[in-house]
């Protein structure tokens, strides 16, 4: 059984609810968007315009909770760690099972993480304080406007990851060769100048402090789904729980041969 397949038994099975940030180094995880078959045309076409922050990896069908090209035996409904649902855009509640809340009309979304990139950071001898058991990057609202296409807009959440000065300029060219995974970062610096507060992080998770010699990069964050939800405020949507990602079976720098259907 693949490290993926394993990974998604143990959250059908309630043994895994926590973050996914070092886990299945080497293979790709993804953010999930779940929305009524209406809002499917738009929110693709709204992935398309805005393709740092959701690149799309993969669409479903309507009603039917398995994404074959990601996975063996893939059920969104299940195979998360954590869920967050959503009522009219609002955020209602964090479960680890949405199988009671499914719906015929429901179509899911798999967009690209950056916690895919980070184990390649690492053994490339990026040093990440992020990068742990039981430990995530932080995420944060910005000011920077994404494309709005039909009901979706909003503006662009991104990760955060506190790098040493000196190994600024290998992780954002390393993380280039990540397109599928959210690509390089968008700035690094001053987090004012894209809006960003560090003492905001989105639920309060992740690292925010910043060391001596290291610099704050940003990354687009597929958090900004959460962002487009809010935006467009249908009755019923589903996103992962920030940091909780679905683990496919695809390797890091793999791209699935048909991202949309």
């Amino acid at each position: 059984m693949s490290a993926g397949r394993t990974l998604r038994i143990a959250a059908r099975e309630g043994r895994l609810t926590g973050p996914t940030g070092s886990m299945a180094p080497g293979l790709l995880q993804a953010n999930l968007a779940i929305l009524p078959a209406a809002l499917a045309n738009d929110f693709q076409a709204f992935c398309a315009a805005n393709p740092a922050a959701l690149p799309l990896l993969a669409r479903g069908r309507p009603g039917d909770p398995a994404l074959p090209g990601l996975g063996v035996d893939i059920d969104l409904r299940t195979d998360l760690p954590r869920y967050r649902v959503f009522r009219h855009g609002r955020p209602v509640g964090d479960p680890t099972d949405i199988t009671d809340l499914w719906r015929d009309d429901l179509v899911g979304f798999a967009i690209g993480c950056s916690l895919t990139f980070e184990s390649d950071l690492v053994a490339q001898g990026v040093a990440l304080r992020c990068h742990a058991p039981g430990v995530t990057c932080s995420a944060f609202d910005s000011r920077v406007p994404m494309v709005p296409v039909g009901p979706f807009g909003g503006d662009l959440v991104v990760s955060m990851r506190a790098i040493r000065a000196d190994q600024a300029d290998r992780a954002a060219a390393l993380t280039r060769a990540f397109p599928q995974a959210h690509g390089g970062p968008v700035h690094h610096g001053d987090p004012a100048a894209i809006g960003v507060d560090l003492t905001r992080p989105i639920d309060g998770i992740g690292l925010t402090d910043i060391l001596p010699g290291e610099v704050a990069m940003f990354w687009p964050c597929g958090v900004s789904m959460e962002r487009a939800i809010a935006h467009a405020a249908p009755d019923l949507a589903f996103t992962h729980a920030p940091g909780h990602m679905l683990i496919t079976d695809l390797e890091a720098r793999e791209r699935p041969l048909e991202p949309a259907r």
